[in-house]
């Protein structure tokens, strides 16, 4: 071997390393990608004119579940939970649809700040009562949940508004090319723009450290109460966008929370996001989200109940938990 080969040789075997390490720690959401190509190659086989503007349209559908998946990600890992993330985006859904109401394409673009900074306020509403009373994030999040859709209801009783023209187009049709969706793209900039450099930065590092072991983290100088009323406050913001999203999608607001909630924390689980907190990311449960619509969608091609599908997502949640408590399991053991 010649001295000049020696160090291209070590710097392929330290990008191999690299590559591993990476590859082992997002095994879990490399199998989940899997699954969606199989899935998406199950509905092209079964439904042959299966094609790009069914692409298009799925990445519409999933685009409020998405945001809203990133949401409750946030705050699981900091070892929360938040049962109001439907609630808080019927309300902001509706805000919205009615502030938009009638207004020009530049108030519009206020309006939809608005409702951003209305996210962050009903999320650190959340995290100081979480913070402050003590009581179980789930308790409180279940109570803020009433009180939110309560207001949403009294903003409108009914679905109705209208959204600006440039909101409903960044939520439908494909973007450059016919088989990306724009309302995709959209979303993993959203992330990419705010959770990213959030995640690399202290605060993110706080909340992964206060859902791993609150009390470690305490006790090594991370101010526990402020991270997890920022981690709450994120949370809030992520289901205003989710809001708007459904409100870009469908052009009205709707008053009425939805299944966001519990699917929500159904794609966290089947994203690899552990509810005892400290561990996980946001792109796992986006992609469960897709995985978990696309399941929906070839049960249907295949005419099949689909309540069944209900059942389904149920059985592979069982699954996923049952599955992770033994990994937990042995991990202890070692």
């Amino acid at each position: 071997m010649t001295a000049a080969t020696a160090p291209v040789d070590a710097r392929l075997a330290r990008a191999t390393v690299i590559l591993g390490s990476a590859v082992r720690r997002n095994i879990w959401t490399i199998a989940l990608l899997a699954l969606l190509v199989v899935l998406l190659l199950s509905a092209k086989v079964i439904q042959p004119r299966y094609g790009f503007i069914a692409i298009q349209g799925l990445g519409t559908s999933v685009l409020p579940l998405g945001l809203a998946a990133v949401a409750q990600a946030i705050v699981v890992i900091g070892g929360g939970i938040d049962l109001s993330i439907g609630s808080m985006m019927a309300l902001t859904s509706v805000v919205a649809a009615t502030a938009m109401t009638g207004q020009n394409e530049e108030t519009g673009v206020v309006v939809v700040l608005g409702v951003l900074l209305l996210g962050l306020v009903l999320g650190g509403i959340n995290g100081a009562l979480v913070v402050t009373t003590r009581v179980p994030d789930i308790v409180v999040t279940l109570a803020m949940s009433f009180v939110w859709a309560g207001f949403a209801l009294l903003v409108r009783a009914a679905p109705g508004g209208e959204a600006a023209q440039w909101l409903k187009d960044l939520a439908v049709g494909p973007l450059g090319n016919q088989w990306v969706p724009k309302a995709a793209v959209v979303m993993l900039l959203i992330v990419a723009i705010v959770w990213i450099p959030v995640a690399r930065s202290k605060l993110g590092l706080s909340i992964y450290a206060i859902g791993s072991n609150s009390l470690a983290a305490f006790r090594s100088g991370v101010p526990v109460g402020r991270t997890r009323f920022l981690a709450y406050a994120l949370t809030g913001l992520f289901a205003a966008l989710a809001g708007l999203s459904l409100t870009a999608s469908t052009g009205i607001g709707t008053p009425v929370p939805g299944p966001y909630t519990l699917e929500s924390v159904a794609a966290v689980v089947l994203g690899g996001v552990s509810l005892a907190g400290g561990r996980g990311g946001v792109f796992g449960p986006i992609v469960a989200v897709v995985v978990l619509q696309m399941i929906r969608t070839d049960m249907t091609f295949l005419n099949i109940d689909s309540n069944l599908a209900i059942v389904a997502q149920g059985v592979i949640l069982i699954g996923v938990l049952m599955s992770a408590s033994l990994l937990e399991f042995r991990r202890t053991r070692r």
